[in-house]
């Protein structure tokens, strides 16, 4: 976990860069980002001097061996003139990595190709260097730490994108990893991946339950096989692969991919998948797969990602996503054939009804967390649904820590299912039949099947409470006359 220290270190550095004259977040982390990119390079440059010198072996050099090549490095240039450090870096060193290709190219590099230089002065780009410099050197002890100060940094992201996509927050993705609780030997996608917030809480979740045991085999899955993400913005695609990178991830499948659109046919190829998909707008209807249209014929995104989701699961692969309410009780014909998809195909599992300010300040929207492994034969017994009223943080703007919190409750119950048998639809949390889903035509809403208790509450007869207010009045018009005796005094 990161100190407040830190954490305000961070922030100073962010107050130097918008003082600077750069002033959307995105571009702030983009371009510290590539600082921190180019700063592993020469971390990673001088591990395999290391090597080479304790071993003797000679070892692949990231830059090259003559001067210009070594002055590139960050432990080189860092301490120069910040004149001469901005020249370095925007016309020496920025073009070599957005060069940087081949077999065993990172992720990250790979959508270097259109990133800009972007910080303004010298002065603003040796404040940023120092800043990240002194963190590393004096706070950032291990991956863990790094990936923390990564994540603060992307909290910093405060607005949602245009196609209402924005970040989920961690406590959310990790109980929805939780849910599913994946193992060393899982392919895991985001078709929606953003930041990558969902597959890094899946490598914690996997290295914090399973790193004592995991077989080098394992390790190599772990390290690129084992996680795919998918998204339309390049921007977020960097920072993905970054974030990927700092959590011992270098060669995640991290692809510029409309997931449903006719160029990802990608079927049956997952055991879990793990999203928050885009809420808002339509897509062309030229441009969808057509088998996601087979099953559910619509535009828009947030129905035709949980198709996706289904047809991306290999059978007996699991889900656990974000769907805004609108999805679990939309009455047009196509949100109607996806949740009968989900109740009669394949195994519905769980409902989980979110508060509308888990997603400020980004947005208000109303969601649920669906839980659901892929059949294709059906499969649904007993739906549970759990009504979340807190989850450790205020529902405001601010999102303050807070005692309230559903989540360990959550987990708890949905691990044992048996234990829910018994409970009625007045409590918080409850199972459903499939039978009854069927009667109220696949409405998945929590309110369709709660039942409230209204506390019958008795109340004195008219003449009584007549009689107190006179008594009240009297009592009043006493006080008064002391009152007036008291100012005439």
């Amino acid at each position: 976990m990161l100190t407040g220290e830190i954490r305000n270190k961070v922030d100073r550095i962010w107050s130097d860069i918008w003082a600077g004259g750069i002033s959307n977040p995105i571009t702030v982390i983009e371009q510290l980002t590539y600082l921190m990119f180019i700063r592993s390079l020469d971390e990673k440059e001088l591990e395999n001097e290391s090597f080479e010198a304790l071993t003797g072996e000679a070892t692949s050099k990231i830059f090259p061996q003559d001067e210009e090549g070594q002055a590139m490095r960050w432990s080189k240039f860092k301490t120069k003139d910040s004149r001469l450090i901005y020249d370095i870096v925007g016309t020496k060193v920025f073009p070599f990595i957005k060069a940087m290709n081949g077999e065993n190219a990172s992720a990250f590099s790979r959508y270097m190709q259109d990133a800009m230089f972007l910080i303004p002065t010298p002065q603003v780009l040796q404040k940023m260097i120092t800043g990240l410099d002194e963190l590393y050197e004096h706070d950032i002890k291990d991956l863990d730490m790094q990936g923390d100060l990564y994540e603060y940094m992307l909290g910093k992201l405060a607005t949602a994108g245009q196609n209402g996509q924005f970040r989920t927050p961690k406590h959310i993705r990790d109980m929805m990893v939780r849910l599913l609780a994946p193992t060393p030997n899982d392919k895991i996608c985001d078709p929606a991946c953003g930041t990558a917030g969902f597959l890094v809480s899946s490598a914690e979740y996997i290295r914090e339950n399973f790193e004592s045991d995991m077989t080098s085999e394992q390790w190599d899955h772990f390290a690129g096989e084992m996680f795919t993400g998918f998204d339309t913005d390049r921007t977020m695609l960097r920072l993905s692969a970054m974030n990927l990178m700092l959590h011992s991830i270098n060669q995640p499948h991290i692809n510029y991919v409309d997931s449903v659109s006719k160029q990802n046919n990608i079927s049956s190829a997952y055991d879990i998948v793990l999203a928050n998909p885009p809420f808002t707008g339509t897509v062309d209807a030229e441009s969808i797969n057509d088998n996601l249209k087979a099953v559910c014929n619509t535009k828009k995104t947030e129905l035709l990602f949980v198709t996706l989701f289904l047809r991306m699961l290999r059978k007996g692969g699991r889900c656990s996503c974000i769907v805004p309410d609108g999805v679990l009780f939309g009455g047009s014909s196509a949100h109607k054939a996806l949740r009968k998809e989900l109740v009669e195909n394949h195994q519905l599992q769980a409902v989980i009804s979110m508060p509308s300010g888990v997603f400020k300040p980004y947005a208000g929207v109303s969601t649920a967390v669906l839980v659901f492994t892929k059949t294709g034969a059906g499969g649904t017994g007993k739906v549970w649904f759990y009504d979340m009223k807190a989850d450790g943080f205020s529902l405001d703007d601010k999102r303050s820590a807070i005692e309230a919190n559903d989540i360990p409750n959550i987990l708890a119950r949905f691990h044992n299912l048996e234990g829910e048998a018994n409970r009625k639809p007045t409590e918080q949390s409850f199972l459903v039949d499939k039978s009854a889903i069927e009667a109220k035509d696949y409405d998945l809403s929590i309110n369709r099947y709660k039942e409230v208790v209204y506390e019958k509450v008795e109340y004195d007869a008219p003449k009584v409470i007549m009689t107190r207010l006179d008594e009240l009045s009297l009592k009043i018009a006493s006080k008064m006359e002391e009152l007036r005796g008291l100012i005439g005094g």
